[in-house]
């Protein structure tokens, strides 16, 4: 079963391990050589030569079965304990597996790692260039581009209306209602929104003066002079504006204040009132059971896409240049703030420790599972052709260091004969 695919890469690796193996085997050559033409002459230097090239062919053979006998049987003999990747793929796959589970899916060693990279800091001082924020905007543009591309609208709708309304419906949501009301009343996050429309409110009596004459005109008794109502128009429309201005500008206004307890009164009557919860359950029921309530949240949803593939494609759009804010101020957070910068890598910590603690042996057993796959002899021929050509300097070596010690020994020999 062919396990790898050829790629260009080994014709490089091949033409690579088929030079040192020329090279190996022409020391061997030369050694032989050399050992014939200094036969016979043992007198002098001719001895250290002769001497030297007998030692350099003995290392050179032996590094040869050596290196040979990982990969195949040396000159296709069965010599045991050779072919050792063939017969062995297993067991090597085992220990391999069990060498990278001790050494390196470790939640101490993961976190060891982890640490000593200083990712927060590294990406502080990534965020710090514009075009490495554009980079990043524009891989993130790109995904979440795709994933809304991919969103089906008939998916969408099936969703929402086979899932998430008819789980709205059976769940209670009137106690969580509750709660989440009086903790908006209580931290006042609401006074933001009444700020707002009273400014609307304010700004568009300012800006509509006939329009409001005119609705008061149409309720205002048929039998009254039209001077008089023009004076008590104006008169209700200016104390509007004042009472408007007057709450604006003061947050302990009867009228705020009698706002914040209405709402106060809500929150509580939602979390403990068994009537109001029933009341609010069924206007749930009514509003959620009505047809029309997908529809209209396929169509917002469609509108919110169409909106945000515009502003995801436009570089100059403000999500764009809200974006940028957002990782610049990323950037200085994560360079001048220790503890936010502690924060982030604890967190990734904490996830490359869990995947580690908990698929730690998963992913181990990925190799052990893959060796017991491939073919022996092909997964012999894949590995000698990665790791072939740095075993050939064992032969190189082993044919220099035969030479040397051929050397020593003939000096010993001589100065003991």
């Amino acid at each position: 079963m062919s396990f790898m695919e050829a790629t260009p890469a080994d014709a490089a690796r091949r033409a690579g391990l088929r030079r040192m193996r020329i090279v190996a085997t022409s020391l061997l050559g030369l050694a032989f050589v050399v050992f014939v033409l200094t036969n016979g002459r043992d007198e002098g230097a001719w001895g250290y030569v002769h001497t030297a090239s007998e030692a350099a062919m003995v290392g050179a053979l032996a590094d040869w079965f050596a290196v040979t006998a990982l990969f195949k049987h040396p000159m296709g003999l069965p010599i045991p304990h050779t072919a050792l990747v063939k017969k062995r793929k297993d067991e090597l796959g085992r220990s391999l597996e069990e060498f990278v589970s001790d050494n390196f899916l470790t939640e101490e060693i993961a976190r060891e790692r982890l640490a000593a990279a200083q990712v927060g800091l590294r990406l502080g001082h990534w965020l710090e260039e514009p075009a490495h924020r554009q980079r990043a905007l524009t891989e993130i543009s790109r995904v979440a581009t795709a994933a809304l591309g991919r969103m089906r609208d008939a998916d969408v709708r099936d969703f929402v209306v086979g899932v998430l309304l008819p789980r709205l419906q059976q769940e209670p949501v009137s106690p969580i209602a509750g709660s989440f009301l009086k903790g908006i009343v209580e931290d006042k996050a609401h006074h933001g929104l009444v700020d707002l429309g009273l400014t609307e409110i304010h700004d568009w009596l300012v800006d509509n003066p006939k329009v409001f004459s005119t609705l008061m005109n149409e309720r205002a008794p048929w039998w009254t002079p039209p001077w008089v109502d023009d004076r008590v128009i104006n008169w209700t429309y200016q104390q509007a504006l004042a009472w408007l201005r007057d709450m604006r500008a003061d947050p302990e206004h009867r009228a705020r204040v009698a706002l914040d307890n209405l709402l106060t009164k809500l929150a509580d009557d939602l979390h403990d009132d068994p009537q109001v919860q029933a009341r609010a359950e069924a206007l749930k029921e009514r509003v959620l059971s009505h047809p029309q309530v997908g529809e209209t949240v396929l169509s917002l949803w469609a509108s919110v896409r169409t909106s945000l593939l515009a502003a995801i494609g436009d570089p100059t759009s403000t999500l764009w240049q809200r974006g940028d804010s957002w990782l610049a101020e990323a950037s200085t957070m994560l360079l001048t703030d220790d503890a936010t910068r502690e924060r982030l890598e604890g967190h990734l910590g904490d996830m490359v420790a869990f995947f580690v603690t908990t698929y730690g042996d998963e992913l181990a057993n990925v190799i052990s599972h893959t060796v017991d796959r491939w073919d022996a002899d092909e997964a012999s021929e894949r590995i000698e052709l990665f790791v072939g050509r740095d075993l050939q300097f064992i032969r190189i070596n082993g044919t220099i260091v035969g030479a040397l010690a051929g050397v020593v020994i003939h000096a010993i020999s001589t100065a003991i004969g």
